[in-house]
């Protein structure tokens, strides 16, 4: 049988099995894993071939019952071993945003040219994103879109700054005596944090990966192994035709992106003999289609240091340990607080990066070593302090808990007032977004 097809197959069972008509989950389906035990083979032929989860789908259902569905699936998937990867994406898509608003988009096989019309870029830090779900819902469009933003404060703080200090100046009215300006959301960025915020020079890049991810099958079927290695092989092409340094380069995955990710630094490791200096898997995702003898994941070893924020443990996310060091706000489980379905869990890794990228929130997600979140709630922590996000110590290991609110602000360090834009620098990105988003 074709691999697709009995994925299809093993949703299209998953849902049937845990569908109930007053909507509870079935428990009994724990007790037994073997498909040959609910239908014949005859049976499991029969059904129609229904690419039956999705994106939207997952996002309708509550976290528990999302979660127990993808956990069946997963381990349906697993019984017989039999499904294989097969889906390597072509024409992948990357954009280079600009404070402005503007995106430079194109296929990644044209992005080298583009780039080479940029004065000095890549000289300074590169954020590589690698996408892994495709903005088809609000959920998915926000964190990336958040994290984007983030970088893009970050990257031009000295700019903002002076953009800021000449509209104050610049603010006068017709007497010529200074105005006092109606305090708006952007002015939250001008905390005592942020002005004493160091600058940062840097460019980003997104590869979405996930736009190609559009049906399950596609996302459950993805060649981790060789979609990294087409990656790993275009970033060795961008160091040596921009002529850039290699060791400012900070490669982030969300979900399966971030095992794509690993994947690439491997490949860029092979090629030319140096490790990347930093990968972060946000949610790390399952891995329902495995190659037999091949041990894929993003895992530490894959960079100088690899860092991993575990959001949707028992939903979209692995239990497994990812990298130096695997960051699990609220402990391991389906969600953390406040996501109400496994999409917003999954994204809420990235969430919590953006957060911590932005200038003054370096240090938002203070963390500890525990074994449980009962252990860390109870200070029996071991271990030095850390942070999650932007700011982890590239010499940390272990596994690390924190605690994390509901809402924006995440970071129980952050600022009381949440992150905006800084003097309407990148309001514009954020402005044109919609519009410039591509499928």
């Amino acid at each position: 049988m074709n691999p697709m097809r009995v994925l299809s197959l093993l949703a299209c069972l998953a849902v049937a099995v845990l569908a109930k008509p007053n909507g509870r989950m079935d428990n009994s389906v724990n007790q037994a894993l073997k498909p040959s035990q609910w239908l014949s083979g005859s049976q499991l032929e029969a059904i129609p071939a229904v690419d039956d989860l999705t994106i939207e789908r997952l996002e309708n259902m509550n976290l528990e019952r999302g979660a127990e569905l993808l956990q069946q699936v997963y381990h349906l998937s697993q019984i017989h071993h039999n499904v294989e990867p097969s889906y390597v994406p072509s024409g992948i898509q990357a954009y280079v945003p600009q404070p402005n608003g503007e995106k430079t988009v194109a296929p990644l096989n044209e992005m080298i040219q583009r780039l080479k019309q940029r004065q000095n870029f890549g000289q300074d830090e590169v954020t590589i994103i690698v996408t892994g779900l495709p903005q088809t819902t609000e959920t998915v469009k926000k964190a990336t879109r958040k994290l984007v933003q983030a970088y893009i404060q970050r990257y031009n703080l000295q700019q903002q700054r002076q953009q800021g200090k000449q509209g104050s100046q610049d603010y006068q009215d017709q007497s010529g005596e200074q105005k006092k300006a109606q305090r708006t959301s952007s002015e939250e960025d001008s905390s005592e944090e942020v002005k004493n915020a160091p600058t940062q020079s840097g460019n980003i890049i997104v590869i979405d990966l996930g736009s190609k991810l559009n049906n399950y099958q596609r996302y459950a079927m993805l060649d981790i192994e060789k979609t990294g290695a087409k990656i790993g092989k275009w970033i060795v092409q961008m160091v040596n035709e921009l002529d850039m340094p290699f060791d400012t380069i900070h490669l982030i995955g969300q979900n399966v992106g971030a095992h794509v990710a690993g994947a690439a630094a491997q490949e860029f490791t092979r090629l030319t003999g140096h490790k990347l200096p930093r990968v972060t898997g946000l949610d790390p995702s399952k891995i329902v289609a495995k190659n037999k003898n091949t041990l894929t994941g993003l895992a530490r070893g894959d960079a100088e240091f690899v860092d991993a924020i575990h959001t949707s443990v028992y939903g979209m996310g692995t239990p497994i340990r990812s990298g130096d060091v695997d960051f699990y706000p609220n402990g391991p489980a389906a969600g953390v607080p406040g996501a109400s379905n496994v999409i917003e869990a999954a994204m809420r890794a990235t969430r919590y990066f953006a957060e911590s990228v932005r200038p003054g929130n370096e240090r938002s997600f203070p963390a500890v070593p525990a074994n449980s979140l009962q252990q860390y709630k109870q200070n029996d922590g071991f271990g030095k302090r850390a942070y999650m996000g932007i700011d982890t110590a590239h010499d940390l290991e272990g596994d690390y808990i924190l605690q994390v609110n509901p809402k924006s602000p995440f970071g129980r360090n952050a600022p009381a007032q949440k992150q905006s834009s800084y003097h309407g620098v990148h309001q514009a990105w954020n402005t044109n977004q919609d519009s410039k988003d591509y499928q």
